[in-house]
């Protein structure tokens, strides 16, 4: 069991509602339930859900453990671009979600790392084992897996620190204006539309830097680098600037004659917990990304090697 504290930051919220634009990713029914359970306490009284929250009160949830997970192995391609005795990063695959979820309880990357990983249940907790962080689940590229606790500590550590390098390849409507910028614009979830998050004064710290690669009168090609990890950070943050991603229906409502957003974790940088070397990965855009921006004029960015091509080295 956890327990967290929240400060209310606005007036006349419901109760439930505020739950749900907090980072414990709750719905409106699971909010309520807990508030029905008696786990959750507003300023040290039990309450209702329909009860109002002020600015300045204290809310306290408690977290009942999850039920184990009892996940399987499955045997689902991987392609694992490096690995040692502590660790391992994956090229992920759009389509692929990372963890079980109620939504998701199989066919994940977790599964299939335990069918190559038998050891993994007990790294890094039962319900997520060996993850550090996350992909969502029509982003493909990076992401490194902890093999022994000791890794998955150490790589935690640098991820809260955010002393991780990570950029993403990003290509969103419209003509971007500035080069280079940084949005740091606040994220919670959306109270209107349950699957999304949008930027809310009340939300938590987010904070993305970017520069354009390329772009032309319709389209810009970004590299985003996120400061923080907060959900669909760069989705939001981009479409906050006026620029959703091209083929993010969550976000611009456009469909664009692909299946997926346009995002790629294509660079990964991390200190090796074990050895102490600087590790650097590079994955190159898949197929249908690298076709979509040729298609829209951008052939000349993929001819001269401007997104880079796949690598894996210590320094």
């Amino acid at each position: 069991m956890k327990t967290r504290e929240f400060t209310a930051r606005q007036d006349s919220r419901r109760l439930d509602l505020f739950l749900t634009a907090t980072d414990l990713n709750l719905s409106r029914a699971q909010a309520q339930r807990l508030i029905k359970q008696g786990r959750v306490i507003l300023n040290g009284v039990l309450h209702l859900p329909s009860d109002r929250v002020r600015v300045g009160d204290l809310v306290s949830v408690t977290i009942p453990d999850p039920a184990p997970a009892g996940l399987a192995a499955e045997s689902i391609p991987l392609n694992i671009v490096y690995q040692d005795d502590d660790l391992l990063v994956v090229d992920k695959p759009a389509g692929l979600t990372v963890h079980p979820s109620p939504g998701h309880p199989s066919g994940t990357l977790v599964n299939a790392l335990l069918a190559l990983y038998p050891d993994l249940p007990g790294i890094g907790g039962e319900q997520r084992p060996g993850i550090v962080h996350r992909l969502d689940k029509d982003t493909s590229g990076l992401i490194m897996v902890a093999k022994t606790e000791q890794a998955h500590r150490e790589l935690s550590r640098q991820l809260k620190e955010r002393s991780i390098k990570k950029g993403y390849l990003v290509l969103v409507h419209g003509r971007v204006k500035s080069k280079e910028g940084v949005v740091d614009a606040p994220i919670a979830r959306d109270q209107r539309h349950r699957k999304r998050m949008a930027v809310l004064s009340w939300g938590r710290h987010a904070r993305t830097r970017y520069r354009v690669l390329w772009q032309c009168d319709l389209y810009t090609l970004v590299e985003a680098s996120p400061e923080t990890g907060r959900t669909h950070q760069i989705r939001v943050h981009m479409a906050h600037l006026g620029h959703p991603l091209v083929g993010d229906t969550l976000y611009s409502g456009k469909n664009v004659g692909i299946s997926r957003h346009f995002l790629h974790a294509h660079k990964l940088g991390f200190t090796h917990p074990i050895s102490g070397q600087w590790q650097d990965f590079q994955s190159p855009l898949p197929d249908e990304l690298r076709c979509l921006l040729e298609s829209v004029g951008g052939a000349g960015v993929v001819e001269n090697d401007l997104l880079g091509r796949a690598t894996n080295r210590a320094r």
